[in-house]
């Protein structure tokens, strides 16, 4: 089995992201990448014995101090006091998953050569992931813009024996678990700090996840609405090929197709109906579930970009000889897509969540909270009220972040974007969608009981057997959250994937 990854100039996807983060990879530069990387280092030595012109950030102060000339001996000095200053995080710690993402895009970034970083100290952010060894990064304090300065600070601390960390299960001090691998801090020189601490993967670190869940999301949403659509007796009709065709939109004909598959051979959706039309929440899947799935596709082309692009500053362009202060840790592509996509997975719970009340709603022949005894038992009620509060819960996420700018660093940065926020609050729409359409499988299955004998099509059958093994058949009022979790449990082992 392969066990390592080697950085280099090759891009980086997303199944490839997925793979290092479950699997227990390790990652090693390449001959390429260490080149570069060494290269570019030299470059910026050469430019700056052979000349005394200011260059941003690298012999000036920065933000609005970048008119501030610093010696030539306090050039480390300045970079290590960058990521002091900076790491001023605060709220709750993010996840270990996404700050192992935000050092292997961070790695990512550097390798390519164009930073003037040192070797030994994109080999110790290496050596940092291989030892799993995980600096404590909190959720508050980027901007979005000039980089994600604040969450990164707290992520290079531990290079320089400074901030805590996780390892082997406890929190530690960086500089006594370095001291225990007889590790030395690193020794920052010109340019460092600012090639760490400038650039994206704070939010590009949770945009490439919330990519790599939604997928899995995406595909359960349409399994989930095609169970629901079967258990409510619905009509396949609005799903046929040539009328979606006609509307000429991607992501409709997609979802369609797939759940004419997903239905194939159903018992119940071949037979005669007696209504003519079903609900919107039914019949407009194609429509609602296409439109998010076209705008994952957009989002997704911008993330990965993002996960292999240069984006701290100055950056440095040896082949033309040239420094550049520019902008490109501006968050403004991943702000708009994340918000994009916030606004697209809030609507696929929002029709999910219809689906589920549709189905407790006493018509078409399901009992009135889908329980044969309502009265002395309330049966699927609340949960439906647990769904209600997480979609309301996602709308409110959904406003975009991206139009919002508050000035900073005195008028330096007079516009920023807002995309950490984005970021954010994009993971907690991931979160609670997997909930909502949870909640949504728990009912549909529950509906489909009171359809027996009929039979729903052999792949969803199968699916509902593996269900059954770890979710029963509600008969009598339960304790509804110990299925509910259940629930979303059995919805990331189905997938082979896990949110964390």
């Amino acid at each position: 089995m392969e066990t390592k990854h080697y950085i280099s100039t090759s891009e980086l996807s997303f199944d490839r992201v997925r793979e290092i983060l479950e699997g227990e990879y390790e990652l090693e530069l390449s001959q390429e990448a260490q080149d570069r990387i060494v290269y570019c280092r030299n470059y910026l030595n050469d430019k700056l014995k052979q000349s005394e012109n200011p260059i941003y950030g690298i012999n000036t102060g920065f933000g609005s101090l970048c008119n501030r000339s610093i010696s030539s001996e306090d050039l480390g000095k300045l970079q290590e006091n960058l990521v002091k200053s900076h790491a001023c995080g605060t709220g709750k710690e993010i996840s270990s998953t996404i700050v192992r993402l935000m050092m292997l895009l961070k790695i990512q970034a550097l390798s390519y050569g164009h930073s003037g970083v040192q070797l030994s100290t994109v080999q110790r952010l290496v050596d940092f992931f291989n030892a799993g060894i995980v600096p404590v990064v909190y959720e508050y304090g980027s901007l979005g813009a000039s980089g994600d300065l604040a969450p990164l600070a707290h992520m290079s601390l531990p290079l320089i024996g400074e901030g805590q960390v996780w390892y082997k299960g406890e929190k530690r001090h960086s500089g006594e678990v370095l001291q225990e691998l007889g590790w030395k801090p690193v020794r920052l020189m010109s340019k460092e700090g600012l090639a760490l601490l400038n650039g994206t993967q704070f939010m590009s670190a949770f945009a490439a996840w919330s990519v790599i869940q939604t997928r899995r999301l995406a595909r359960l949403a349409d399994m989930v609405a095609a169970l629901s659509l079967d258990a409510f007796d619905g009509r396949i009709e609005p799903f046929h090929d040539a009328v979606n065709r006609i509307r000429k939109q991607e992501g409709q004909i997609e979802t369609a197709r797939q759940i004419r598959n997903i239905l194939k051979d159903s018992e119940m959706i071949q037979r005669s109906k007696n209504h003519v039309q079903d609900p919107y929440s039914f019949r407009c899947v194609p429509q609602v579930h296409g439109a998010t799935r076209d705008t994952i596709q957009y989002a997704e082309g911008v993330i990965l970009r993002e996960i292999n692009a240069v984006t701290d500053n100055p950056t440095i362009l040896p082949g033309e000889d040239m420094i550049i202060s520019a902008g490109n840790f501006h968050g403004q592509p991943l702000a708009l897509a994340m918000d994009y996509m916030s606004i697209a997975l809030s609507e696929l719970g929002n029709i999910s969540e219809r689906r589920t009340y549709q189905l407790l709603s006493g018509k078409r022949g399901l009992p009135s909270f889908l329980i044969a005894n309502p009265g002395l038992n309330s049966g699927f009620m609340i949960p439906q009220y647990a769904s209600a509060s997480m979609v309301s819960r996602n709308k409110q996420l959904a406003a975009p972040a991206s139009v919002d700018s508050i000035e900073s660093s005195q008028g330096q940065e007079d516009h920023v974007s807002m995309g950490a926020n984005s970021a954010t609050k994009l993971y907690e729409v991931v979160l609670n969608l997997e909930r909502i359409l949870a909640i949504e499988l728990f009912n549909a299955a529950q509906a489909l009981e009171f359809r027996r004998p009929a039979k729903t099509s052999p792949y969803l059958e199968q699916w509902i057997s593996q269900y059954r093994h770890r979710v029963p058949f509600i008969r009598n009022d339960r304790v509804m959250y110990e299925h509910i979790n259940e629930t979303i449990a059995f919805l990331r082992q189905v997938d082979g994937q896990s949110l964390k």
